[in-house]
């Protein structure tokens, strides 16, 4: 089909949902894929969150855990493609919520969908601060790395750099997850290569397959029987649920992609697939290159441990450099996407302020949201500035907790849609892309993945933030049960007293469906 004719049919395809063409349409299908893939990023998840994994269950939990967990993503990201096909809105999931379960339900799922964005935005950006200390560590001997206080200026640096890319052109955005693509390609390759080639030994595969670790200090340090088995691994999945998300960017970015009914579809479900398989292997590597469990345990439980001793100060310093760049890829995507859902929550009134965070510049960029979300990604991650050390290990639990926080955000957000989809059964408006009868038991289980992984991203991840221990302390808490369940209090309290008798959902700005979008 020619470019011209499937532009003008996106056009009208928005303009029966309500809109005029804003933004700029300048994204391949590729690209669409591309922001997905990026902020998925398994150069970054996969390495900042890799203490997740290893503290809640060792080398087992991680090895046998993520293509389990990564299975049951890949069926939610099924659900919410067919979704975005028929639906190819930048609103995305608040949008689906609206149509289909009223103003009431794209009420809290766009606010859901947003709290966990800019938690994402906060995560990727502090890791890759975090990782780019540490690298500035291995290969420049003078540079003392582990110093929050230049970590957290490494984070601002980050999110203004980013802020000024996402300010200065659509279209370089574009380009950049493009490159970020094949970064994350040839980066993982790179890495894996290096990690089976350059160490001495390898871990045998009944370490890395049977071995497991709790360095919690719950029950003990159990590492089985069923307090562990219930009690401690299920905190690991987190490991894989908070690196594969952010592949709703797909459908925040659908107004500005060519034939976004298929393409945004794609994006969604091959993102979530290849980054699976690729995690899976990269996470493998790390694995087999272990040379010393109890001390990877002792140091925290981190990747930078297991290189630390699997390779020299050169080819630490290299890999990490890899990820580190591919995070920052990844902190420009997050707020590319995060802009975007701000963008069109703003645009329908939702969002106090909204006049301002869904105003564009000359460049079609929604600048002052832009702004907005790096400040507030900065406010989220200041509890990362108090030190916290686990069974003598220091463990980023501020770290920890924000990406909880995004999970729980993200999942429950994309929960409520589906949840909808479902209810509407054979009814529902299918577009191009479609999972035909299917929905029926697909739906049923992401909902079910959703609400216990969101269950266990509110649990505490470690004794010391457990009330019930006599180790008890405010600094090892997992904020996400107070921040995640306060916001909404304050949401259903803003519902009742205000938003109810004016927020209707999805404003139009078009006249009709049929209007001649190019005039508008």
């Amino acid at each position: 089909m020619p470019e011209g004719i499937a532009v003008d049919e996106d056009e009208m395809k928005l303009a029966e949902l309500g809109y005029k063409q804003e933004l700029s349409r300048s994204w391949s299908g590729f690209s669409n894929f591309a922001i997905s893939f990026s902020i998925i990023s398994i150069l970054a998840g996969c390495f900042t969150s890799f203490g997740l994994g290893w503290n809640n269950g060792g080398p087992a939990a991680i090895a046998w855990g993520w293509p389990i967990i990564a299975s049951l993503i890949l069926v939610i990201g099924f659900c919410m493609a067919e979704l975005v096909s028929s639906y190819p809105t930048s609103g995305g999931i608040y949008w689906w919520a609206s149509k289909l379960g009223g103003a009431k339900a794209g009420y809290y799922t766009g606010w859901l969908n947003l709290i966990g964005l800019l938690a994402i935005v906060a995560s990727v950006a502090y890791g890759c601060a975090t990782f780019f200390d540490i690298t500035l560590g291995l290969l420049d001997p003078a540079w003392t790395s582990g110093d929050l206080d230049n970590i957290f200026l490494f984070f601002l640096a980050i999110l203004v750099i980013a802020s000024v890319i996402n300010i200065f052109s659509s279209h370089l955005l574009a380009i950049i997850n493009n490159i970020s693509v094949w970064w994350h390609v040839v980066g993982a390759a790179a890495v894996v290569l290096i990690l089976i080639i350059v160490p001495s030994r390898h871990a045998s595969i009944g370490a890395v397959f049977t071995h497991t670790v709790n360095n919690t200090g719950f029950f003990g340090g159990q590492t089985g029987g069923l307090a562990f088995v219930f009690g401690v691994l299920p905190l690991s999945f987190i490991l894989t649920q908070y690196t594969i998300t952010g592949y709703d960017a797909s459908a925040h970015l659908s107004e500005e992609t060519k034939s976004a009914a298929n393409a945004a579809a794609k994006g969604i479900w091959r993102s979530i697939l290849y980054s699976g398989i690729g995690g899976w292997i990269l996470l493998l590597s790390f694995l087999f290159a272990v040379q010393d469990e109890d001390k990877v345990t002792a140091g925290g439980g981190g990747v930078a441990v297991i290189i630390g001793q699997a390779l020299s100060s050169g080819w630490g310093g290299t890999l990490l450099l890899i990820s580190t760049a591919g995070q920052f890829f990844c902190t420009i995507a997050c707020m590319t996407s995060t802009t975007r859902m701000l963008f069109a929550f703003s645009r329908d009134g939702a969002v106090p302020g909204g006049r301002y965070w869904s105003r564009l510049n000359s460049g079609k960029v929604p600048v002052y949201g832009v702004v907005l979300t790096a400040v507030v990604a900065a406010v989220l991650t200041v509890p990362a500035l108090v030190k916290v050390d686990i069974n003598g290990a220091p463990v980023p639990v501020a770290f920890f907790a924000v990406v909880s926080i995004g999970v729980v955000g993200l999942y429950l957000a994309f929960a409520i849609p589906i949840y909808y989809r479902w209810k509407a059964g054979d009814s529902f408006p299918t577009g191009g892309w479609t999972l035909g009868t299917k929905y029926r038991w697909m739906c049923v289980v992401a909902l079910v993945e959703i609400v216990v992984t969101s269950i266990i991203a509110l649990l505490p991840t470690s004794s010391g933030g457990a009330p019930w221990y006599p180790e008890f302390a405010w600094k090892y808490v997992n904020y996400t049960v107070l921040v995640v369940p306060g916001a909404l209090i304050l949401l259903w309290i803003y519902w009742h007293l205000s938003v109810k008798n004016w927020f209707t959902g999805p404003k139009t700005t078009v006249d009709a469906p049929g209007t001649d979008v190019r005039a508008a």
